[in-house]
């Protein structure tokens, strides 16, 4: 990854390649930007410039040794940290080292994916991802050795959030006392969700998101898409690459329909077809069952800005426009509104811990009944 392949983010460059030219970067970056920015990019880019061999005016050579290395993500002095999960390749206590030939494909592919992203890729949509205690053993290991080719030994900690107290605590310790010639590159979407002690310790790197035009530009230059499509994409898109991405085929639109058909067997209180719908959901992944309820909980915020007559401030299509119209006149209530968004995030929360879905998704559709009745 280059600085000058990411869109606008021109200043935050020149201040990552000033700090270190004056001698002045952070031994430790968190890169915080939401889910489908440029931060994962950023960190990439940074990664390359601290280790070519021949660096330009603000980005590296790419054509020294180190460049072609980290073209495919292979440089020995480049280490990563990321979430995995159990699968039906790795069925127990899965690392980081397990998935590392799939994580060079996926940043490779798209460096601005997001976990439902990866999970689904590696084939664990089914499962929560995290970073486990084991890899605080593999952190020590890493930074315990002096680089081998470069000055700086790196290590890029791909959503530091994910990781458990085990994982947290030894990244803690390491970070109060860094290894010389050694820079932590923390890409975060979660800054909220770190220990307060690890927020203290590093730089922050606040990466905003992505405009309307800079999305259009990459469907367009990177991906082929024609003019207008790209476009309409990027004006749903509301600033998340990764989205824009998967709107491409149609997902958002999908996820609309089914929640839309939901809320209508809902507000009929038609049981039948709620049991088989039920069923449906059930054998989802838990991470497309928490997308489907997010894309909900995105419907509500958009009702109520309906509702209080705002909808300048709302980025949708004609057809999710006219529902969204007849949504909150069916509700008839902000209130009720309101509390449909309660139930759908206390539904979250119980598929994150495992709930059994079957009954967490017919309970859900029987208290959205009582909502919309009133």
């Amino acid at each position: 990854m280059f600085f000058k392949e990411i869109q606008g983010q021109e200043s935050l460059q020149n201040t990552l390649t000033q700090a270190f030219e004056q001698q002045h970067l952070a031994h430790a970056l968190l890169f915080n930007g939401r889910e489908g920015s440029a931060n994962l990019a950023l960190a990439l880019a940074l990664a390359r410039y601290l280790h070519c061999e021949n660096r330009q005016d603000k980005d590296a050579c790419g054509k020294c040794n180190s460049c072609l290395k980290h073209s495919k993500l292979i440089h020995p002095d480049l280490s990563f940290i990321f979430p995995v999960a159990i699968t039906k390749k790795v069925d127990s206590k899965p690392t980081c080292q397990d998935f590392l030939p799939d994580f060079r494909k996926i940043v490779i592919k798209n460096p601005y994916f997001d976990l439902s992203d990866w999970l689904f890729f590696i084939g664990a949509d089914d499962k929560q991802g995290n970073i486990p205690v084991e890899e605080s053993r593999q952190i020590i290991q890493i930074l315990s050795m002096k680089p081998f080719e470069a000055e700086y030994k790196l290590l890029l900690i791909w959503l530091p959030e994910m990781m458990n107290v085990g994982a947290a605590n030894a990244l803690l310790k390491i970070l109060e006392e860094p290894p010389q010639k050694t820079v932590f590159l923390l890409v975060c979407n979660s800054p909220q969700s770190l220990l307060p002690t690890i927020l203290s310790r590093v730089q922050p790197v606040v990466v905003p998101d992505f405009t309307e035009n800079q999305i259009s530009d990459y469907l367009q230059k990177k991906l082929k898409i024609a003019t207008e499509n790209a476009n309409a994409i990027a004006y749903l898109a509301d600033g998340n690459l990764s989205e824009a991405i998967r709107n491409i085929e149609n997902v958002d639109n999908d996820n609309f329909i089914w929640f839309q058909q939901w809320m209508r067997e809902c507000f009929r209180g038609i049981y039948k077809d709620l049991w088989v719908r039920m069923e449906t959901f059930d054998g989802f992944s838990r991470e497309i069952q928490k997308y489907w309820l997010e894309c909900g909980l995105d419907i509500c915020r958009e009702t109520l800005l309906i509702a209080y007559g705002s909808p300048e401030n709302i980025k949708v299509s004609n057809l999710k426009r006219d529902f969204l119209v007849g949504f909150a006149k069916a509700a008839g209530h902000i209130d009720r509104i309101t509390k449909l968004s309660q139930e759908l995030s206390q539904a979250i929360y119980y598929i994150e811990r495992n709930a059994n879905t079957k009954m967490l998704f017919f309970n859900l559709s029987i208290k959205i009944i009582q909502v919309l009745k009133g």
